[in-house]
């Protein structure tokens, strides 16, 4: 039997995860650390991991502030609208003012941007979100990464963060295995980023079987984010905050570009409304949250639940009208072409064309997602200049162990990130 052998690595700055968090933190930590040795490690491959391996076909945070579209103070509105006063308000505009400059670079990139003809500005999707031709994003975002580390380890599933033996409460590294090859690897560093992803099945997905890789998005993100901080005695926030999505049936294919840029909207299984029918009823759980605009995505999805419990299921997207218009069209096809194969495939096979029938939805199970419209994740402190002195006690998005950090879906508190916002 082949002995697994035990590899040493040590390292200046350590980055768990090689998402669109992982990858940003290894492109800043370069940028501002210069000659440190910086290790990212990925338990897939980094070229086509985290939630947008598949592609994205807008970025779902995006000020425009260059343009007065939007203001950090705007998307701070919004996020603790949509999370019903749940946020951490510091977090989310400390991320809103700097993440346009994120999606400059993207552009700078290569990474193909939709444009609004006339005006020449990025091609608005809704208020937030940017439309873009995002088959490559990862790769594109992920080449970053790979000329800023000084190594990146591809396969290596981390497992355990090491705490320092001579210094209390303070961070010395992390262990994990070749996914291939079994081998142990032994990671020490000065300080350790954890930008791993959230957690996708803790519920039994509907998909079952080869299915289970279905789910849209971040089929294999399995906890990291979550489970190491709090295996190493990190506080931890709102880890009971969890997201049900809105998605297309059995291909679990967004619905965002279809609400926002098709302009489609829902219905029963009469053709009714059936949102205005929960409005009394949602208002006396959760007052005049019902009223806001945008409605919060919970109480949308509330109302979707309640009606498939009364019975008006199955829940169908109007996409007849839309798709009338063959631009609409195409866009509807490329937006899963370019990002849920699996839900173009869903519809190719069951002969489901979108401008004749209008498509069922259903709910994803809930998911734990700190980045998306959940703000579960990890106690830590905020920008020196913005936050509160109890929300601050060393460097930006410091964990409550020194020298531990996070990124992306492990920062609690600090939802409607996105891609974009989990880099920046």
């Amino acid at each position: 039997m082949a002995k697994h052998k035990t590899h040493f690595e040590e390292c200046d700055v350590l980055v768990v995860g090689g998402g669109m968090a992982g990858t940003g933190a290894t492109f800043e930590a370069r940028h501002w650390g210069r000659d440190l040795k910086i290790i990212c490690v990925e338990k897939a491959n980094i070229d086509r991991s985290g939630a947008v391996a598949q592609g994205l076909y807008a970025i779902n945070c995006y000020m425009g502030m260059q343009w007065d579209e939007n203001q950090p103070e705007d998307h701070v509105r919004y996020a603790r609208n949509d999370l019903m006063g749940m946020v951490r308000e510091d977090l989310g505009y400390d991320m809103a003012r700097h993440v346009d400059s994120t999606v400059h670079m993207f552009d700078e990139w290569g990474l193909p941007m939709m444009k609004n003809e006339k005006t020449g500005r990025y091609l608005r999707e809704g208020k937030w979100q940017i439309m873009i031709h995002g088959e490559s994003y990862k790769p594109i975002v992920a080449e970053a990464a790979k000329k800023s580390a000084d190594k990146i380890y591809n396969r290596i599933m981390v497992t355990h963060l090491l705490m320092d033996e001579a210094q209390e409460n303070r961070i010395g590294g992390a262990v994990g295995f070749n996914m291939r090859t079994g081998d142990f690897h032994v990671f020490r560093a000065k300080t350790v980023i954890v930008a791993a992803g959230g957690a996708s099945h803790i519920f039994k997905p509907r998909a079952v079987g080869e299915g289970m890789g279905r789910t849209w998005y971040a089929p294999w993100s399995n906890g990291s984010a979550y489970a190491l901080p709090i295996a190493a005695g990190a506080k931890m926030t709102q880890m009971e905050n969890r997201i049900v999505l809105c998605r297309f049936k059995d291909g679990y294919g967004p619905v965002g570009a279809y609400f926002l840029h098709l302009k489609t909207y829902t219905q029963n299984a009469n053709g009714e409304n059936y949102e205005k029918k929960w409005y009394d009823q949602t208002k006396e759980l959760v007052g005049e949250y019902i009223d806001h605009h945008p409605t919060p995505t919970c109480l949308r999805n509330h109302a979707f639940i309640q009606e498939t419990m009364a019975g008006g299921g199955p829940i169908q997207m109007v996409t007849t009208e839309a798709f009338q218009d063959p631009h609409l069209e195409t866009v509807g096809w490329e937006n899963f072409l370019g990002m849920t194969v699996g839900q173009a495939v869903v519809w190719a096979s069951q002969n489901i064309d979108p401008k004749y029938t209008n498509p069922e939805l259903t709910t994803s199970e809930p998911y734990v997602m700190g980045s998306h419209a959940t703000c579960s994740g990890a106690w830590v402190s905020g920008p020196e200049d913005l936050s509160p002195p109890e929300y601050f006690w060393g460097y930006n998005r410091m964990l409550t162990i020194d020298g531990l950090f996070g990124a992306g879906d492990t920062v609690g508190g600090s939802a409607h990130k996105f891609s974009s916002g989990s880099f920046t």
